[in-house]
């Protein structure tokens, strides 16, 4: 066998186990990812009937998001050393724990009960956060936008299943939403099996003599790698920032709670459907646009949702907002992971993911405030949820304005 030979064979069987983390991680995401729209949907209704203040409504989420925004970057290092199936096993568990919790608080009513086991959940969302990283480990440098692009798609299924749930167990037991978070603690058990069969290896640990890499103040202020962080920041706080909000206004201007699982069903679906061509459309044009197309369509769902509170407005809006958050999201997710080495990876993603994760908890915590105590209806405050969206999107926008026009190697 000639050398070239051999090295399309490696190349072959690198591909090929690529593929198969793939489809494991696609199928993680479908079904731990289902948990996500479950707890974004109930998490504010149960809040509100539990919290002594509405203003507090939206802090189950917002500790959702503090949770995961603590625990990202032990997960990541704990990943970098034993890693990946073993970080998102310990996601998983996580979870079923929050769920656990989170029920007993419904059980005893007890709000402060109910947001321990939002924390916990935060594990998971944490863990989640990291299978857009692990699809691109393997991946060729080709592949890898694909990659991480599939990965995202296994949402659909998720935005599927998690609003039927919400429907078939919302009412199930005599205390409202307990069944949902049964459900929530068996989508965990469950999908903690299916990272029994990702191939993906513990980076080694450089030797004593390698480059240790940058620290991560350099890190942070390499252009490329601190405009990837405050798009991804930006594209996901808006986004959480808008849907956290969301059933409460559903809700609070006369539609029933199923009309918001519906509504948010069909956001979540154009969060991840996407996916299936997003890796493709940023190998064609370049990240770049990719992620500036997220950032106008994320304001042009803003623009629809001021424009009045008619259904036909809410799924609009929310549908913009998933194509903006896929858009700006996954864009920003492939230009970081092309400005790191493989031995930066476990300080790079978890930094990250504790800025974006950051982020999004200021962002769930100023949507209760927003939408229940910035004006006298819930029509006004689903307008200053909406209005807040402008200043953030400017300063992305800026940014990644600033990172085109600087000459490339200045960028790196």
């Amino acid at each position: 066998m000639s050398a070239t030979d051999q090295i399309t064979a490696d190349d072959a069987r690198q591909h090929a186990r690529a593929k198969r983390n793939v489809t494991v991680l696609v199928i993680a995401q479908a079904i731990l990812g289902a948990q996500m729209p479950m707890v974004f949907t109930v998490g504010g209704l149960a809040g509100q009937s539990l919290a002594s203040n509405i203003c507090f409504a939206t802090l189950p989420i917002s500790l959702i998001v503090l949770g995961s925004m603590i625990t990202a970057s032990p997960i990541s290092s704990f990943m970098q050393k034993y890693g990946r199936p073993a970080g998102f096993t310990v996601g998983a568990l996580g979870g079923a724990l929050g769920g656990a919790v989170g029920a007993y608080g419904l059980y005893i009513a007890s709000f402060p009960v109910f947001l321990l086991g939002s924390f916990l959940t935060g594990i998971y969302m944490s863990a989640q956060g990291f299978y857009r990283f692990a699809a691109a480990d393997t991946a060729s440098e080709a592949f890898r936008p694909k990659a991480i692009s599939y990965v995202m798609a296994g949402g659909l299924c998720a935005a599927i299943l998690g609003p039927q749930l919400v429907k078939a167990t919302t009412d199930a037991y005599v205390i409202p939403f307990l069944g949902t978070y049964a459900a929530i603690i068996a989508l965990n058990l469950i999908g903690a099996i299916v990272f029994w069969f990702l191939d993906i290896p513990i980076p080694e640990a450089p030797a004593d003599d390698a480059p240790k890499g940058r620290t991560r103040l350099e890190l942070i202020t390499t252009p490329r790698i601190a405009v990837a962080i405050i798009c991804g920041m930006v594209t996901y706080a808006l986004m959480n920032l808008v849907m956290t909000s969301t059933p409460l206004a559903v809700v609070g201007c006369g539609y029933t709670a199923g009309n918001a699982a519906d509504i948010v069903s069909a956001h979540v679906l154009a969060m991840f459907a996407p996916s299936f061509f997003t890796g493709h459309l940023i190998v064609r044009f370049g990240v770049e646009k990719i992620v500036a197309t997220g950032l106008v369509i994320l304001a042009a769902a803003g623009a629809v949702a001021l424009q009045g509170v008619a259904l036909e407005n809410f799924y609009i809006a929310l549908i913009l907002l998933g194509f903006g958050w896929n858009f700006g999201f996954i864009g920003a997710t492939t230009m970081l992971t092309a400005a790191h080495e493989p031995h930066e990876r476990g300080r790079v993603q978890g930094m990250n993911d504790v800025l974006v994760f950051g982020g999004v908890t200021v962002a769930s915590l100023a949507s209760g405030g927003l939408l229940n105590c910035s004006g006298g209806s819930p029509v006004e405050g689903w307008s200053a949820v909406n209005m807040a969206m402008a200043p953030f999107l400017m300063l992305a926008g800026g940014a990644l304005i600033w990172l085109v026009l600087r000459p490339r190697e200045e960028a790196v």
